[in-house]
């Protein structure tokens, strides 16, 4: 699974901060698009089967009955949460299985989740705003000289950029992009871009340095799904296969593959000759294919964090890893992972899956040194036991085993990462940055990064409003011009989907790590009341559409691009597109797209069926060729009034009376020693009370430093520790090449389902 991302790091950090995704090009050079039954022309009812879809509204013939709480709170908490599940998300669960149903036709298959997407975003659990990038910056990386495919940790694999001494000038930025659409190869790119900046006066080092604000949970990349994890452990492994420069899959560790005519048997041919070595460098085995069988042993004795990637239905439906998991089979032998021979690995599927070799970038196909493993007390199987006294992989970085292009020679929590090129990398020659230098930075000093980047200490940094102020009144000596004229750039948008949470069954009020912190200021009243309110649709909705998401990202990137970074959908809407003609039943109306339609585009036409106010996708985005990104399709007043006269007609009847004088109290925490963050919660207070005349009013709680806030909105294990009514923290990247990394998270029991206060 891919990172549930913290928006902290967006806010003030360098232009590496959310390292694991990032904008770019499709897959181009495997075998994954080429699996696709291409025959989706016929006209298909694409209805869910299940006609009695929950209805969050409870309505029935007497009227609007809301939700039994009484019953749902006598109820244990997996089953509650399913109730609440259901009545909210139940239409998009039955249109969604529908569309992951569909296993014959991949291009209906494709139509079907952008149908399921639609009610989704309908069912107003949360809302997007806002994606990674779109902000102004200013860097020493020469642009597009690692990959910007949209999943895997290729993207943090920072060992092939070109990083010049000198901050690039926004026209030589411009060129070298020009260059990159240019070149044929990312070899012939690398060849351009040197001689452009040796002609141009610039000298390349091989030192990268930046800022970090997450606490590192752990070192074991089996364990987590958490980008702030993630970032920093891909940069000690590689995978089987890895995207380049010009985003084409090439060989990695394993040096060729072969895939079954039947699409079910994946044989990779590992290379020969690559060492382990532990912290210091020395050699501790071969990496051989057994490798992997032992990561895929490891990830099972783990599941809740990656395991589900591997299952059916969640995943790419490895052979008999459900069965192992459910403890039906209890041999890993049998599982479709396998050692054919020392250098040979296979993997065998369940069924086929078209977008698996997308999936090789990432944590849950990483190798695992099992004499190291073992070493450092691991087990596996019944014998796995993480509480073990003697069980240390993955504490420090000197308890994994490293295969990647870099060593970890130093880490303090709180203070510095370090970094030294792996002496016995396998690919050492493609090596441009040796050492990479991380340096704390929480976030309380808004212009720091930014001085930083000014003289060096840091490679780079994005503007927040203040350094965006600040850049456009320093001269820069060298250019004679302000630091905005000479060197700005406006960062790609990303393909992370940062979005405000509904906590829709909230059980804390404090945090769960530190009673202490963020206390929820609300009475009982308060807080029943608001159960009731969230849990109707139309309220939910009504809050939506009320926050004006532009000026909220002011704070974040300044005025000039408040727009820029608006998402407005969960699934980007150019992340798919039809490779044929479609033609789908919405609302009971055959409707045919043709190929080329993007996925956005299908999900907007069933929003539009629907009635809905929402624009996810306008088909005239990104220069014509569309996009989900760069307007406020959910800002509407006269929308948000509407809902809210809705639902204060149904509330009324389940006796929640809502009006100014008695309005519904939603609990916002943020962290009050960033001046970014502050201003931010005073913005969404303002829009939501404005907006919606005072009938809802925004209680803010200030839950102290980074850490409280984080604790109180993102390091949750469960939704019960979910400390907040609406958390706009969060946020997901995509894990491989297929609109499923995004909707899987959001299945009952699924990662994203925490952030709603679920499971």
């Amino acid at each position: 699974m891919k990172k549930i991302l913290s928006l902290l790091l967006v806010l003030a950090m360098t232009l590496s901060l959310v390292a694991c995704g990032g904008g770019g090009q499709s897959n181009q050079g495997g075998q994954s698009g080429n699996q696709t039954n291409n025959s989706g022309t016929g006209n298909t009812d694409n209805t869910p089967d299940d006609t009695d879809t929950p209805d969050d509204s409870g309505s029935d013939e007497g009227g609007y009955t809301g939700l039994d709480w009484e019953a749902i709170d006598a109820m244990d908490w997996d089953d509650a949460s399913q109730a609440v599940y259901d009545a909210a998300l139940g239409e998009f669960y039955d249109y969604y299985m529908t569309a992951k149903d569909e296993t014959e036709d991949l291009e209906m298959r494709k139509a079907l989740m952008a149908i399921a997407q639609a009610k989704l975003l309908e069912s107003g659990t949360f809302l997007p705003y806002s994606t990674n990038g779109g902000n102004y910056a200013m860097s020493r990386i020469v642009p597009r000289t690692i990959t910007q495919v949209k999943w895997g940790l290729d993207d943090g694999r920072f060992h092939t950029y070109l990083i010049a001494n000198e901050l690039i000038k926004a026209e030589d930025r411009t060129a070298l992009v020009e260059l990159w659409n240019q070149a044929a190869t990312a070899e012939d790119y690398f060849t351009a871009a040197r001689a452009f900046l040796d002609e141009h006066g610039y000298t390349l080092t091989d030192t990268y340095n930046f800022s970090f604000s997450e606490d590192i949970q752990t070192w074991d990349i089996f364990v987590t799904s958490s980008a702030t994890d993630t970032d920093y452990i891909c940069l000690t492994t590689d995978g089987l296969l890895a995207y380049d420069a010009k985003n084409v899959l090439q060989p990695a560790l394993a040096e060729s593959y072969e895939v079954s005519d039947d699409g079910l048997t994946y044989t990779f041919h590992i290379r020969q000759g690559v060492k382990w070595v532990d912290q210091q460098g020395r050699e501790i085995a071969d990496v051989q294919a057994d490798d992997w069988v032992a990561g895929a042993q490891h990830l099972a004795d783990n599941p809740d964090a990656l395991g589900y990637l591997l299952q059916s239905g969640d995943g790419c439906g490895i052979k008999n890893f459900d069965a192992y998991l459910a403890g039906e089979i209890t041999d890993f032998a049998e599982v479709g992972v396998k050692a054919v021979d020392q250098y040979t690995l296979e993997y065998t599927l369940e069924q086929p899956f078209t977008p698996f070799l997308t999936m090789m970038c990432y944590g849950c196909f990483a190798p695992l040194c099992r004499s190291f493993y073992e070493s450092q007390g691991g087990k596996f199987g019944a014998e796995f036991d993480a509480a073990a006294a003697d069980y240390t992989y993955g504490k420090t970085p000197a308890n994994i085993a490293y295969c990647g292009p870099y060593l970890i020679t130093d880490f303090t929590a709180k203070a510095q990462i370090k970094y030294a090129v792996n002496p016995t990398y396998w690919n050492k020659d493609a090596v441009s940055v040796n050492n990479i230098n991380v340096t704390w930075n929480d976030g309380t000093d808004t212009l720091r990064a930014y001085n930083e980047a000014k003289a060096g200490t840091i490679t780079g940094c994005g503007f927040n409003a203040n350094a965006l102020v600040q850049s456009q009144q320093d001269i820069d000596p060298v250019t004679g011009k302000t630091y905005f004229d000479a060197y700005s750039y406006v960062s790609i948008a990303g393909v992370y989907s940062y979005s405000g949470w509904w906590n829709l069954n909230r059980s804390a009020f404090a945090n769960f790590n530190d009673e202490t912190k963020a206390v929820s200021g609300k009475t009982d009243e308060q807080i029943d009341r608001y159960r009731k309110a969230i849990n109707n649709v139309h309220f939910r909705n009504a809050v939506n559409f009320a926050l004006d998401r532009a000026a909220y990202r002011v704070p974040s990137v300044g005025e000039d691009l408040k727009y820029v970074s608006v998402r407005n959908s969960y699934v980007p809407g150019d992340f798919q597109y039809l490779d044929t003609d479609v033609t789908v039943d919405m609302n009971g109306t055959p409707t045919t797209f043709p190929a080329g339609t993007a996925f956005g585009a299908i999900t907007q036409a069933q929003l539009e069926a629907d009635g809905s106010p929402i624009q996810c996708f306008d088909p005239a985005g990104n220069d014509g060729a569309g996009s989900s990104d760069g307007f406020d399709g959910w800002f509407n007043v006269d929308a948000a009034k509407a809902e809210m006269e809705i639902a204060i007609e149904e509330l009324a009847q389940i006796g929640v009376d809502i009006s100014a004088e008695n309005p519904i109290v939603v609990e916002y925490p943020y962290r009050s020693d960033s001046e970014v963050t502050v201003n931010l919660a005073n913005v969404y207070k303002q829009s939501i009370e404005t907006n919606l005349d005072g009938l809802v009013q925004v209680m803010l709680t200030d839950a102290g430093d980074i850490n409280g806030y984080n604790y109180a909105t993102y390091y949750m294990s469960t939704g019960d520790q979910a400390n907040y009514d609406i958390a706009l923290n969060s946020g997901w990247g995509p894990d491989y090449g297929d609109a499923q990394t995004f909707l899987d998270t959001l299945q009952p029991e699924s990662y994203m389902t925490k952030c709603l206060g679920l499971w």
